[in-house]
């Protein structure tokens, strides 16, 4: 009837609630029929139909439960997810036989159970359930148990996406999301690829050293091409892990674009590249927008004067309002200590925002433009900058991926005792 995950295990324990800041790839374009008991479970399913990761999917929601899926099915094919509630005195196993006789191969089934359930979970994996899970279910639990039948069960990759995008114009947010995406390829030792949005003006190319004659552009205006092949001959080799989707930065065209115009770009990447990073330019259109919203973590970054600060505040709100169950952005503010130039105190900046920047990174324009005329990044100039382990740490704290911790010596014990006895 319906395929296992390959995670599952007869003897697996129910899945834990996931946590509000977890990464959940999005899905793909599949259809999803949910089928409730409780009102209480039909508003939030319908509320996960709005989330950005089942954006492609087609959720429908109806009432009945799993009597009511047999009933559908016996005139009507199986979509690709089924999720059924089930209530405490029916009998699961039963009705998950009867399904089957109704189900397309292929199908996969979610069921979201209640603690006066006394199934064995083995029994409802040996029928053929992928997910289940002990109501009352939130919008994540939704939303992550039909995300992850595909990108756990399946052998591809799903990219992480990483939106950079300044709070103004020249707050210098490209070359902070160009050193993270270096950092990320070297340290956290992620394939990664940097995509330069700024047709005109991208400045990633020179940042990186490279001058390829095709980019974003061919992709953008090639969406009939688009492949993972074809891609692939698009992308510069930066370094071993990093490459780059570069932007042409010539005048010799304008660059008008329609709110989906990259959405094919960014699906094909992701099904091959662990993590992409996005330089978002610093305009409001439709297109730009949405490739915010889309992404599975943003920085923005802002300098600490009046109106950083309010753009900051202004996107922040924008965006907690449009992902509202995705972690809150992040911000970083740069170029801070500016000689003679007045700044709002860091307190104040955050206090402002309601949430503490993840990184101030300082005033520095003798390394900042030795790096930028040399096409190098700051670690490369100097190794031990402090900027340079600050894009280290946003690299990390992005990606998820913490400081490895330093294994100590059997004698550390020892020897801290024999500090403390001097």
């Amino acid at each position: 009837m319906m395929r296992r995950s390959k995670q599952e295990s007869e003897d697996a324990d129910p899945p834990h609630p996931p946590k509000a800041d977890d990464y959940i790839s999005p899905a793909p374009r599949v259809s999803v029929q949910v089928f409730c008991v409780t009102e209480a479970t039909a508003a939030t399913s319908r509320a996960a139909a709005e989330d950005r990761r089942l954006a492609k999917a087609h959720l429908s929601v109806h009432m009945g439960g799993i009597e009511a899926a047999i009933e559908a099915y016996h005139k009507a094919p199986t979509p690709n997810v089924i999720i059924l509630e089930t209530e405490g005195h029916t009998d699961i196993l039963a009705g998950l036989d009867e399904l089957a006789g109704v189900c397309d191969p292929g199908t996969r089934v979610i069921v979201i159970g209640t603690t006066a359930d006394i199934t064995p979970y083995r029994e409802l994996v040996r029928r053929g359930v992928n997910d289940y899970v002990i109501g009352p279910v939130e919008v994540l639990d939704v939303v992550r148990s039909i995300c992850s039948l595909f990108s756990a069960s399946e052998a591809v990759t799903v990219g992480r996406m990483i939106a950079v995008v300044g709070a103004k114009g020249g707050v210098g947010a490209s070359t902070v999301a160009h050193n993270i995406a270096w950092h990320i390829a070297r340290d956290v030792a992620l394939d990664s690829v940097v995509i330069d949005l700024d047709l005109a003006f991208g400045t990633a190319g020179l940042d990186y050293n490279q001058d390829p004659v095709q980019g974003i552009a061919n992709a953008v205006f090639s969406p009939d091409r688009l492949d993972s092949s074809f891609m692939e001959r698009l992308l510069a080799k930066c370094t071993d892990n990093l490459s780059l989707l570069a932007a042409p930065a010539t005048l010799e065209q304008v660059y008008d674009f329609g709110a989906d115009a990259f959405d094919s770009i960014f699906d094909t990447l992701r099904m091959t590249t662990p993590c992409i990073v996005l330089d978002v330019p610093h305009q409001w259109t439709a297109w730009t927008r949405r490739a915010l919203v889309g992404a599975d973590d943003i920085l923005i970054v802002a300098e600490p004067d009046l109106a950083n600060m309010r753009n900051t505040k202004n996107m922040m709100n924008m965006l907690k309002s449009a992902r509202p169950n995705d972690r809150p952005p992040l911000y970083c503010i740069n170029q801070v200590g500016m000689h003679k130039r007045p700044e709002i105190e860091l307190r104040a900046f955050a206090k402002t925002i309601e949430t503490q920047p993840i990184a101030t990174v300082p005033f520095d324009s003798k390394t900042f433009g030795e790096a930028a005329n040399n096409g190098q990044m700051i670690v490369e100039v100097s190794a031990n900058h402090r900027a340079a382990r600050m894009f280290q740490q946003m690299a990390r704290r992005l990606t998820g991926r913490s400081e490895p911790k330093k294994k100590e010596s059997f004698l550390s014990p020892i020897i801290k005792k024999l500090r403390r006895a001097s």
